[in-house]
């Protein structure tokens, strides 16, 4: 009777259930071509803007026919649809290959968008800013690499036209002749004076985003915890003392700490350092040092439970951070190539084994556990060792198989030598 009930009368939980899931059945299966059409408009609307401001050209921000304000304006604009782009084509893409679509409808529109959205990448960006990307000749050396190793055969190689090229001379004398040339040039000074100013800009952006990610999940984390969630939780804990342990550590540390008060207030009395106390003293003095360390562990209990969520807010600032800053993560990653393959094959060696072996090393279940212990007690969990033990026997099991992954994988193509010098160095 119940399932007939729910099946067969009007506007029943059944019904509205199943059409639920008729609508939103629908709305996957339409997922392709709304979000390949939400691609579209964004590209759209980009092409509307070069020919009604910039006479059908790229959108710039260095046009001199605005003025700073309305510059900024068409450059916020153009940055929020190609996000769109960007996103919607990888729906577009995902959701055509789960649903396994293809339609010649799409190739147009595909098409337009590829024609709007090849003008604006990134290295352009840069090198409109006055930054130069120079981790960009190791990543075409890492490409010809990675071709090189993908190919099957001597005939399937496809070089570049330059490098398959012979001649009489060396070509090592032709690219010193033109450093050369290039030296003695009168523009040589300005643009060296280029270059510097290009790699500072990049390195004070750089710098300042690093210094921006590390600061603002922290100062989120603290004022929220201070001024949102620690009055929150305070005024819901109110007076009631009856749960005042989060976890039965925190009751045995408060045991262990009123029977240590305790053993102290009788050796004292015993070697004669304090006056001889009654036994009503006694209690009175244990009386109060249960209020206290009842206050103390209270603290400590809404303390932790505010950094759960002030850590969940730092969390979202961080992400927060992360997706606004795409440009800014380029910047980094460009520094940060400059800088670590800058290094000498020696350094990079070290850095290598210190780095593994303070996480997969040896000695790394100590440090694993301090780390894991501290932040079950900065959340108020109990740290459970038979957890711990299992996340040390199997976690950094994992990171080493992926160190020697990328070790062998990646290291050996991108510094041979610097795979040498760790050899030796471990051996």
């Amino acid at each position: 009777m119940k399932i007939s009930f729910f099946n067969n009368h009007p506007g029943s939980i059944g019904q509205k259930i199943q059409q639920y899931l008729q609508a939103g059945n629908k709305r996957f299966l339409s997922t392709p071509e709304r979000a390949l059409l939400e691609a579209y408009e964004a590209a759209q609307r980009i092409r509307n803007i070069e020919i009604e401001q910039f006479e059908g050209n790229k959108i710039i921000p260095n046009s001199s026919k605005y003025t700073e304000s309305v510059r900024a304006y068409w450059q916020v604009s153009l940055n929020k649809n190609l996000m769109i782009i960007k996103a919607k084509l990888a729906e577009f893409r995902l959701s055509s290959s789960v649903l396994n679509m293809s339609s010649s409808a799409f190739l147009e529109k595909l098409s337009f968008i590829d024609e709007v959205s090849l003008k604006y990448n990134l290295e352009q960006e840069l090198n409109q800013d006055g930054i130069t990307p120079i981790s960009q000749p190791l990543q075409l050396n890492r490409d010809e690499v990675n071709n090189q190793s993908n190919s099957s055969g001597v005939n399937n190689i496809k070089g570049d036209p330059l490098f398959n090229k012979t001649g009489i001379f060396p070509r090592s004398i032709g690219r010193t002749l033109n450093r050369i040339k290039a030296d003695l040039s009168p523009e040589a000074e300005q643009q060296y004076i280029r270059n510097f100013q290009s790699s500072r800009k990049r390195t004070r952006s750089a710098v300042r985003f690093l210094v921006i990610l590390v600061i603002v999940p922290l100062l989120t984390q603290y004022l929220s915890k201070q001024f949102l969630f620690s009055p929150i939780v305070e005024r819901i804990r109110g007076e009631n003392l009856n749960h005042i342990f989060l976890n039965y550590e925190m009751e045995e540390e408060a045991l262990t700490e009123l029977k240590t008060f305790e053993e102290k207030l009788k050796f004292q009395s015993l070697i004669s350092k304090a006056p001889p106390l009654s036994s009503e003293a006694v209690e009175e003095k244990v009386k109060n040092k249960v209020h206290e360390i009842a206050e103390e562990f209270k603290e400590k209990g809404s303390s932790a439970i505010s950094n759960v969520f002030a850590d969940l807010l730092s969390l979202v600032a961080f992400a927060f951070v992360i997706v606004t800053s795409k440009r800014e993560i380029a910047i980094v990653k460009s520094f940060m190539d400059d800088v670590i393959y800058g290094l000498s094959d020696s350094a990079k060696a070290f850095l290598i084994i210190l780095f593994t072996d303070i996480f997969v090393g040896f000695h790394s279940p100590h440090g694993w556990e301090v780390i894991l212990e501290g932040f079950a007690e900065h959340l108020g969990l109990p740290a459970q060792k038979s957890a711990i033990s299992l996340f040390i026997a199997t976690f950094p099991v994992i990171l080493d198989t992926i160190f020697k992954y990328w070790i062998f994988r990646y290291l050996s193509k991108l510094s041979p030598s610097a795979l040498a010098t760790m050899k030796e160095m471990n051996e």
